[in-house]
Parts: structure tokens; sequence; C-alpha cells
């Protein structure tokens, strides 16, 4: 091949003369191009959320700059990313979306092909040649996998210069002893730069970075480590340091972040001074206790918090939501931040936050807002130790603010699987586990096996919410070696990380139906219906009602009555709790019934169709909780009776229609419908705890079961009833216990 070019190239040198001279002044012009072309340095800036996307900005003629969005094209955004080290561009933003710069508009009408190496080879107006505003300001998102091996190289003293173009890889690499622990949470801290891991001095490292290295791997503190231990093993091993310290403000979200400070004079021997190799040892939270075993005997149920998350599909992320005087609210996302949304992680017990969320992106939540225009030094203990504005007005819930949060690498996906299944999202549950001294792959027992169990499994692999749980997979032809049933008797509260945290047989499998056909299978989904009743308005329309029996024939025919109204004759009365419900769909998917068209139970009575026996429970308890009276409510009519502004409506029951609640909806089931009661003709005058439950079977998937419950305070003295102090979820009488929260609310 080489004899063949130079040949080549001789014969047209020969055949055209004039031709080799215009390619080698080509060649001249362009080499003298490439010298010619201006010094420049890119960073990502701003409100960003994520260390690989922001404001692109220049640093030209010792002065940090922005670009103007005129004529910007994902072709730029490719050559601008490959600069700073990334594959390439996602996308890339207009108008300012990540803040508005300072300074000079440096480039304009930016035009690239796509193949440029640096973004100083595309043709502009000129560095500083701009009649563009910083509302113009343009913003990347690049693909946040480095270009192996990539090493930047600063050719400029910018003073700000971050790990970010440096490095392509952080870990820490545990010692020996430790290599069994789950999570790892102590050990060298190690950067890959051209593909070779390096270890830090530490004689510029503070616990500043200490607090960076542990947030970033899902931890929220840091602590003292054997020191002596460490250092007998440096004097051993040889070792290869990288040749940076590292200043960090302990509130980035990701090393890559930190400041780089300056080079160090390593010694020949590759010792660097008096220092050794940087050792962090990180503090987890308590639902992520270190274990020497691959899995976990309990889950931990935590105590409960000022604050929380819901909606979320993973664990470590959700809506944020606050308590103030027992009742739960939301964060408005006016100013909400990295640094705020860290707080949060930290004070759940996880690391620091990944994303810094706005625009209810995991849903909206109800009730109040009790947070807006948040300010944290990131340092604070909890979210209400922040400034904050108390008055909401002019926030919605369409501003929710959410956050995901970095967690521990706990294992917990390496060791279940789905197989068989049409996509990714589906098949039959197939789980790891230690048979006679070696792992095997075996199927889950599906008895009694429901929804609960199946959002274990989906969260446990990462894969969202579970849309069903099948309790036969005959169609899902899984992996043949992996038919023997492992793991039986599972029942899961629904808290559980892990399926081996729930309640099971252990060793001793008990199945009786077998495996094969009847092995346990999830289907997943990113998103899931929420549904939460109204409790103000359950408070607002509650009353009394004495009703004859005669009227009272097709509720007694749906068991919409009490046992004792069967013995009674047409002419005698019921005392019946009336009120009104109306249950919004708050999360990301609308909830539709478990079951199809042809599976509805048809009710000849009231001449209506069930989608779901089964709907609500309604109960009236004693205050030991003892239950004194019920009712339930089938889903005769699921339909979107309202809509928030901007909302169609898509579920209406006339006609045999299509049932089903829109995201951003509810259904509203009136006081003076059958069924829309209790039956209390047999209660004694007293105080009782009133409770409706919503979906009590878990027959459909929600992103969040704990709001499915709203209960009240209630007196009756034999003629009339008072409900007072209603609220969703399962809370304790907190009104008391957090007045200091209250009081904090008016900073």
């Amino acid at each position: 091949m080489v004899l063949f070019n130079a040949l080549a190239g001789e014969s047209l040198a020969m055949a055209f003369p004039s031709a080799l001279c215009i390619f080698s002044l080509l060649a001249l012009v362009q080499a003298q191009s490439e010298s010619q072309q201006p010094k420049i340095q890119l960073r990502l800036a701003g409100n960003k959320r994520k260390h690989y996307e922001g404001r692109l900005e220049v640093f030209y003629n010792n002065e940090w700059g922005t670009i103007c969005d005129d004529d910007f094209s994902i072709l730029a955004a490719q050559v601008a990313c490959r600069e700073l080290g990334f594959l390439g561009a996602v996308s890339w933003s207009p108008s300012a979306k990540f803040g508005q710069g300072e300074g000079r508009i440096w480039l304009d009408n930016v035009h690239c092909t796509g193949r440029e190496k640096s973004l100083a080879e595309c043709p502009s107006n000129g560095f500083g040649v701009s009649d563009c505003r910083h509302s113009e300001d343009v913003g990347v998102i690049c693909n946040q996998k480095r270009i192996p091996g990539h090493r930047f190289i600063n050719t400029m003293n910018n003073n700000v210069e971050t790990l970010e173009e440096r490095v392509e890889e952080i870990r820490i690499r545990p010692i020996s002893s430790h290599l069994k622990r789950i999570p790892v949470t102590e050990g060298y801290v190690e950067i890959k730069e051209r593909g070779k891991w390096r270890q830090i001095c530490d004689e510029e490292w503070t616990p500043l970075n200490n607090r960076v290295v542990c947030g970033m791997y899902g931890f929220p503190g840091e602590k003292n480590y054997n020191n002596k231990v460490y250092k007998s093993l440096s004097m051993r091993k040889k070792k290869n340091y990288w040749g940076f310290s590292v200043n960090c403000t302990g509130n980035e979200a990701h090393l890559s972040s930190c400041r780089l400070g300056k080079p160090l004079e390593l010694k020949r021997n590759g010792t660097c001074g008096r220092g050794l190799p940087v050792v962090v040892s990180c503090v987890p939270g308590r639902a992520f206790a270190p274990s020497s075993s691959t899995g976990f005997r309990k889950a931990y149920r935590p105590e409960q918090p000022l604050v929380r998350l819901r909606g979320g599909s993973n664990i470590g992320e959700g809506r944020v939501e606050v308590l103030k005087n027992g009742v739960w609210g939301t964060v408005c996302d006016d100013n909400w931040n990295l640094r705020a949304a860290t707080i949060v992680c930290r004070e759940l017990g996880f690391g620091s936050a990944k994303e810094a969320l706005t625009g209810a992106k995991l849903g909206q939540g109800m009730g109040p807002v009790h947070m807006n225009e948040v300010e944290c030094s990131g340092f604070e203990k909890s979210l209400t130790d922040c400034y904050f504005n108390n008055d909401a007005l002019g926030c919605s819930h369409e501003e929710d603010a959410a956050v995901r949060c970095n967690i521990p690498a706990m294992g917990f996906q390496k060791r279940i699987r789905l197989s068989g299944g049409r996509n990714p999202y589906e098949g039959r549950v197939e789980v790891l586990t230690e048979k006679n001294g070696s792992l095997v792959w075996g199927t889950v027992c599906s008895e009694n096996w429901g929804m609960v169990e199946a959002m274990v499994v989906c969260r446990q692999l990462g894969l969202g919410f579970a849309s069903y749980a099948f309790q036969e997979t005959w169609y899902w032809a899984g992996d043949a070696s992996a038919d023997n049933v492992v793991m039986s008797g599972v029942r899961c509260s629904g808290t559980e990380m892990s399926l081996p945290q729930c309640l099971h047989h252990g060793k001793h499998i008990s199945c009786p139906k077998g495996g094969g056909r009847f092995a346990a299978g999830v289907s997943c989904s990113d998103s899931a219906p929420d549904l939460v009743l109204n409790a103000q308005l359950v408070e607002h329309t509650t009353y009394l009602e004495d009703r004859p029996m005669y009227a009272l024939q097709c509720a007694l025919e749906e068991n919409c009555l009490s046992s004792t109204a069967k013995k009674n004759d047409h002419s005698s009365y019921r005392r019946l709790l009336r009120f009104s419900s109306q249950i919004h769909n708050v999360g990301r998917s609308d909830f539709r019934p478990k079951l199809g068209y042809h599976a509805w139970t048809w009710h000849e009575c009231h001449r209506h169709y069930h989608s779901m026996e089964v709907f609500t429970h309604y109960d009236l308890l004693s205050l030991n909780g003892t239950k004194v009276a019920e009712g339930h409510k089938a889903s005769f009519c699921l339909e979107d009776t309202q809509c928030d502004e901007g909302i169609q409506k898509r579920y209406v029951c006339a006609n045999f229609g299509e049932q089903g609640i829109t995201v951003g909806c509810w259904d509203t089931y009136r006081h003076d419908i059958d069924c829309q009661w209790i039956d209390i003709t047999d209660v004694k005058p007293g105080d009782y705890i009133f409770q409706v439950v919503i979906n009590p079977n878990y027959d459909v998937a929600e992103s969040d079961y704990s709001n499915n419950i709203m209960k009240c305070k209630c007196r009756y003295d034999g003629y009339r009833i008072w409900m007072y102090h209603c609220h969703t979820g399962e809370l304790k009488d907190t009104a008391g216990c957090h007045s200091d929260y209250s009081n904090m609310i008016d900073h």
C-alpha cells in the first residue's frame, strides 16, 4: 500500500506538476491558518443541574464571555462538547435556558460543519462582534460519556480551571479486607487519566474534598479512618500519583466540578513530599448500612421526618414535600438549585443531588405550598434550616420542586433479572441465590404474588414502577436452567429496596403450585398514576340521613349496608353517614381499571358496569383502631369529572365508554348517590376515626400508596356528627410535635 501511494504520487507529479504545486500551497495555507487560529477555552456554567450541561462560555483575550444563539446548531454543539472532552452533544438550548451570563458576548452567528476540532475554527462574525443580549446566551447538553483518554491541555491562565476536562473517571478503591463490604464506604480515591488509574497526593487535600467524594457516591457524611493501616500499605506498594491537587468548596455535586489546585512536584521515587495517597471514609445513610453479605435481612423503616420524597420512580428521587403543623405540602421551584436539593438528599440519608428538578417533573402534589424561594448555603442539616419565603403567592403545583439523589452502589440489579419478556421492562422474575456453595438463578413462587411485590422488583431493577403483577408466566419462555423455585412466601410492605428484604421462607421453599408456568412475573413502567382524596371536601360535606329500607334495595344487593340490614323489613330506616369524595390523579400516567371491558361486571339493579368491584373502603373505627362500621364503593363509573386548566377530559362512562382518571383530572362521587356512605345504624354515640382507603387491594399500580388513605376525627352524639382534622396519609397526631418548624416557617 505504501509503495502504491508513493508510485501514485510520483505519477501525479509527472502528469500534473501544476496540481502538485496547488496541493502544496493549500497544505501550507492550512498550516498557517491553524497556527493563526485564536486560542480559546470552553466551560459549562450557569444554572446547570448536571456536570455535562450548562451555558457555553468562552475564555478569550483573558476574559470569559458567552455565545449568542443566532444560527447556532447541533453541529456547533457537537464541536463544543468534543472540545470539552465529551463524546458529543445531545442537544442545545437557546434563550439563556441555563441563566444569563455576564461580560462580553464573544461569538455570534457561529456556523460549524461538525468536523472542526475547536469552536474557534468555525466561521462567525468574529470575536466580540455581536448584536445580541445575554437573554440569547446559548447552552448545550453533552453526552455524559467522556472521550476515552481525552487530555485537556490548558494553555491559558483563567484561574477557574476544573477537573471536568482532565479526567475520565473517579473511583473509591477499597483495600483487600474491605472488598466484600456492600456498599464500598472506604478506600483510596483514584482518578483515571489517559486510561490509567492514579492516586491523589493528600498534601493539599481537605475535608471539603472528602465531603464531595462521599456525596457523589451516595453517602451523606464522612468520618475519620485508621491511618496506620493505609500508611503501612502505601510504604509497601508502588504509587502512581496524579500531578495536581484539588480544591473543592464542599458544595460541588461531583469531584470533576472542583477547581484544579497547583501542579504537584513529584519526587523521583514516586512520593509526594510528606504526603500519602488520599483515602476517604464515608458514612452511609441508615437504609444503606454496610453488610458483608450481598443482601439485607430486613428493610430499614425511617421515623417520621420533616421532609420526604414522593412520586419518584427510583430510589432517591421524588417530589420534595415538607411537614408543617401536621400537614404535608410542597416546595415551589423558584430559585430551586443543586444546593437546596443536596440538603434534601443528605437529610434523607442519600448523597449529594444529581439533579434539582423544576416544573413538577416528578408529578404535582396536593395541599399547600409550604416553601418558596429557598436559599441554602449547602451546609444546613435540614431544608427547614435554609432561608425561604413562606409566602407562596403565585406558586402553583405546576412548579413543585423535585430531586434526584446520588445513592450508593448496592449491587441490587446484579442479583435479579427479567427473562422471556418482549422488552426489557417485562418478564419472569429470576433471582440469583446461593445453593450448595455456588450462585444459581431461579424463579419466585407466585403464590400471593401481587402489585406490592412487583413494585419492589421494578425498583430493585431501576425500571421504575410496576404496571402489572403476573401469577402465571407460561407465555414467557425464561431461561430453562433457572426453572427451579428458589424463593417462596414473598410478602413485601412496599418500602423495601430489594426482594430479599421482603419477608420470605428463606431456605425452606414451599410452593404447592411449583414453578414453571406459575412462576412470578412483572411488567414495569417509568411512570404511574397517583390517586389522592381531597380531605377538605370530605370534611365539609359530611351529614347524616335516615333512609327507608324500601329505597335501599339496590344498595343492599351490592353490600353497601351493614349485615343487620338484611333482617329489617321495608318500612324500617337505616342511618347513613353521607359525604362527597373527590379523587385526584396527581401522578404521571392515567389511572385505568385493572380489567378490560370483557371482564367488567354488569349490575342489573343499578344498571351499570363495575370496572373494579372494590375501588374504595369506607370505615368507622374506634379510637383503638377496631372497625365498628364499614362501607365500600365499586368503581361503577371512573371518569374525568373535571380537569385542571388546559387538560382535556379523556374518560366518560356514558354509553359504555372508556373508564379511568386522566393525569391532572379528578373523579367526583357526590354525597347523594348510592353507596356513597357508611351505614352507622348500629353505632353508639362516641368519638371515632373515619377512614377512606382508595384502591385498597392495590389492584392498580400507583407511584405512592401512602397517600391513598384519608383519616378524620369524628364525634357522634346519636343525633348529629362532627368531622374534623381530616388529613391524607398515615399520619399520627403531629399538630403539636413540630411547633419548632411552624415557628421557623416565618423566616
